[in-house]
Order: structure tokens, then C-alpha cells, then sequence
């Protein structure tokens, strides 16, 4: 499966990880477990820095809009996308300007400072901009 998630129902937190080929359907089957779980509302980390180009940028689009579509329907947690390399921080810029819902999303390069990131959204504390 190209995208891989983890759900902690402690620390309300999702981290998920995409490899290899990547489609919208690949995506849907994310947002739908994660729903199912119960955990949209839930704090995510989302590595894609080994699939920059998997989705057009149309398809992006499309996937911030059906974030938008679960925004209207619940809440949505803070979003912190891992992208090391420049082709996948511009895919991760298309889809973070698609998905702006009310909740906070930012770009990283580093794993380390998006999970000081999320923490930070979590608690109210003080955490590090996006490098």
C-alpha cells in the first residue's frame, strides 16, 4: 500500500508515510480510515518526500478540496507535511494552498522540526517556523 498511517488514540496523533506510486484512490482510502478511526480531528504528520511526483497538481486540487469537503463536516487537526526535496515541497505547497480549512498546515523540510511543530499546535506553546 503506498500510503501508510499510524493512529494514536493517546497522543491523538496520525504520522503518515507515502511511497512509491501514490494515486487520489490511495489518498481517499487514507481520509477514510483515518475518519473511521475517529481521528480527523486528530493532530497529522505527513511524510511525502518519496513521492514528489505521484499526483498532478490537478489531482492535489482535488484532494484540498475534499478537505475542505470534511472541514464542513467536523474538524480537521493541525497538518504538518514533511517534504525534504523540491519536488515534493512544491506538490506539498499545491496542496496546502487547496486545503486551507480552518486549522493550521505548514511545510517542513525536517521530520524533527514538524513534530516540534505539531506539538506546539497541540499544547498552545511557542514552536518553530518552516524551513
Amino acid at each position: 500500500m503506498p500510503v501508510h498511517w499510524t493512529i494514536s488514540h493517546p497522543t491523538q496523533l496520525v504520522v503518515a508515510v507515502t511511497k512509491g506510486d501514490v494515486s487520489v484512490s490511495d489518498i481517499e482510502k487514507y481520509f477514510a480510515g483515518v475518519t473511521a478511526d475517529g481521528a480527523m480531528g486528530y493532530a497529522k504528520i505527513f511524510e511525502i518526500t518519496h513521492t514528489p511526483h505521484a499526483l498532478s497538481d490537478e489531482n492535489l486540487k482535488t484532494l484540498g478540496q475534499r478537505v475542505l469537503f470534511y472541514a464542513q463536516h467536523g474538524q480537521v487537526g493541525p497538518v504538518a507535511i514533511v517534504a525534504a526535496s523540491e519536488d515534493s515541497f512544491d506538490k506539498a505547497s499545491t496542496f496546502a494552498a487547496a486545503a486551507q480549512a480552518n486549522r493550521p498546515i505548514r511545510i517542513f523540510r525536517e521530520l524533527h522540526i514538524a513534530r516540534q511543530w505539531i506539538d506546539g499546535q497541540r499544547t498552545g506553546s511557542a514552536a518553530p517556523t518552516p524551513s
